[in-house]
């Protein structure tokens, strides 16, 4: 099965391009084809485990989870995502970058407009390309969500509340936003001291957040400057998340923290987030191929990965 590996600002995922006719492919003895390659029917594969096997760091190739490219009705692609637990997610900014890119240079494209369908709906991205290949792109993220009862959010009604979240004795105040996906951004002062390993799991399982929640720790440092440390829903903190910078981007200006339009710097890198006076929120960063390969199919047997 092929597969390649793509990181937003270090945000990484294993993408399988399902596109093709008959599935993906994998590479073991007596199969069909030149080199033994065969057919691998989609229907066969458990994703959530695949997701948590190629996740893992010392057994696997290593990410932040599987991005599957698959054939749309309506968009240039589908996309799916599944975390690192092998939970699947709505949407993810960085990874959809990775997907427009993949598309854009193997040719699957031809146009640097591209729309994608996801679970959050079908988002559009302009790609940037240097040679042939995309190194940046921008995503029309849409309107964020801010009813709690659609993020969803348990804490009654209104627009972009504050919500106050005790965690064993402590108090977390969070303002929660949707970007397709739950968010719950806490604004702290020292970035460096902010709990994140602490709080962030116990935030993602809270209560009052019933399909759990990413938690983006914010520190503003002037009205077009945020810093940001993310704790990613069934990933646990990574190194940037583009949905999470928007609802960050979202959170600091409803507040009176920012202005509509914001660098947001993150352990990866720096995204840049516009919140236009029409209600859409514009994601741009960059993306960037590590490496290509293929899983060995005695590798998925081994695992329990293929069906019966």
């Amino acid at each position: 099965m092929e597969f390649a590996k793509l990181h937003g600002l270090g945000n990484s995922y294993v993408y399988l391009n399902l596109l093709g006719d008959g599935g993906p492919s994998a590479r073991g003895e007596g199969g069909q084809g030149s080199g033994g390659e065969r057919p691998v029917p989609p229907g066969a594969l458990d994703w959530a485990h695949l997701a948590r096997a190629v996740s893992d760091r010392g057994t696997g190739i290593g990410s932040d989870g599987l991005i599957l490219i698959l054939p749309s009705q309506v968009a240039d692609a589908r996309m799916r995502i599944f975390n690192a637990d092998g939970s699947e997610g709505e949407m993810c900014g960085n990874g959809i970058r990775g997907v427009g890119k993949v598309l854009y240079d193997r040719g699957l494209v031809r146009s640097r407009h591209v729309r994608v369908e996801t679970l959050a709906g079908i988002l559009a991205l302009e790609l940037f390309p240097e040679d042939g290949r995309v190194q940046r792109a921008r995503v029309q993220m849409g309107r964020p969500i801010l009813e709690p009862a659609r993020i969803p959010a348990r804490l009654g009604d209104g627009r972009a509340p504050v919500l106050e979240v005790r965690l064993e004795g402590e108090e977390a105040v969070v303002t929660p936003v949707s970007m397709g996906n739950p968010h719950a951004v806490l604004f702290v002062d020292d970035l460096a001291k902010a709990p994140v390993q602490e709080w962030g799991p116990r935030l993602e399982h809270h209560p009052a957040f019933p399909n759990r929640t990413n938690v983006e720790f914010v520190a503003v440092r002037d009205a077009a400057t945020l810093q940001m440390r993310v704790w990613e829903r069934g990933s646990g903190e990574t190194q940037a998340c583009g949905t999470g910078a928007c609802a960050a981007a979202v959170a600091a200006h409803l507040t009176g923290r920012a202005g509509r339009e914001v660098a947001v710097h993150l352990p990866g890198g720096i995204l840049n987030v516009r919140w236009d006076d029409s209600d859409v929120v514009w994601l741009e960063g960059p993306v960037e191929e590590v490496c290509q390969g293929r899983l060995d199919v005695e590798w998925l047997r081994r695992r329990g990965l293929l069906r019966p």
